[in-house]
């Protein structure tokens, strides 16, 4: 059974059509990337997902059911928003939501919840500020503690809104790996949206591109060629490979739409 399946899905923004006449299923185990400039519908194709938008015509599922919001078999990594300073949360508090915060009433910190709090914070890498207050965190330390949240259940499904915003390289590629672990280990279906596909690239197994209301699935190699890039956009566009990296050359409006940062 595919772990997400949509049937005839259209999206719209005001008048203007995200996407229409999407079939799509995607399969448990599997990583599915998600691209497009700002404004196609990328984030707008996770809300779908998560059940906080709704269709505006055809039917989405996971695991065979109907989309509800809340769902514990849904894993989600949002866009990187920075924590007020005075927020009264330590790292490991954070991340230990992902494990118990479902619960209500008094919680008891047994010791299977702090082993799991503390090998999730070595997961992605942040043992050494687990008890540090996250609202004096960095961007990218506090995203390393939202990964860490995400994966605290095992999900059935892994959403990732940009996750690697604020990254440095190394820790890119750390979440990165994470991510591929709990998608080929676990047998989670991974979507993740992103913009620039490269460090993900040597993961991903296809790709959903969405441009100026139209959409094109299949594998990176079938999608990320100047011939389907030029006919979604309808203007001449160049896909270059160079030592396992793919860069895009002529996107309408470069400073919003780009594959390889400067």
């Amino acid at each position: 059974m595919p772990a997400i399946s949509l049937r005839g899905a259209a999206l719209s923004f005001g008048s203007r059509t995200l996407w229409e006449g999407l079939d799509l299923d995607i399969m448990p185990g599997e990583f599915f990337a998600v691209l497009g400039p700002n404004g196609s519908g990328k984030t707008s194709f996770l809300k779908v997902l998560l059940g906080l938008q709704p269709l505006d015509a055809g039917t989405a599922s996971i695991d065979g059911r109907p989309i509800t919001r809340g769902s514990r078999t849904l894993g989600y990594i949002p866009q990187q928003k920075s924590f007020p300073p005075e927020t009264p949360l330590r790292a490991r508090d954070l991340v230990g939501l992902g494990v118990d915060g479902h619960r209500w009433g008094l919680r008891v910190r047994s010791r299977d919840y702090n082993e799991r709090v503390d090998a999730l914070l070595r997961d992605v890498g942040a043992s050494s500020y687990a008890d540090a207050p996250v609202g004096l965190l960095s961007g990218g330390e506090q995203q390393r503690l939202r990964a860490a949240q995400a994966l605290a259940t095992d999900p059935t499904v892994l959403l990732c809104d940009e996750p690697l915003l604020s990254l440095d390289l190394l820790h890119q590629q750390a979440v990165s790996a994470l991510i591929n672990r709990q998608c080929h280990e676990k047998n989670s279906a991974v979507v993740f949206v992103t913009h620039e596909i490269n460090p993900v690239i040597d993961y991903v197994d296809r790709v959903l591109y969405l441009a100026d209301g139209r959409f094109r699935v299949g594998s990176p190699s079938e999608v990320m060629t100047s011939e389907v890039l030029s006919d979604l956009y309808a203007s001449p566009v160049e896909v270059l490979h160079s030592n396992g990296r793919i860069v895009v050359v002529g996107l309408p409006d470069a400073t919003t739409h780009h594959h390889e940062s400067a």
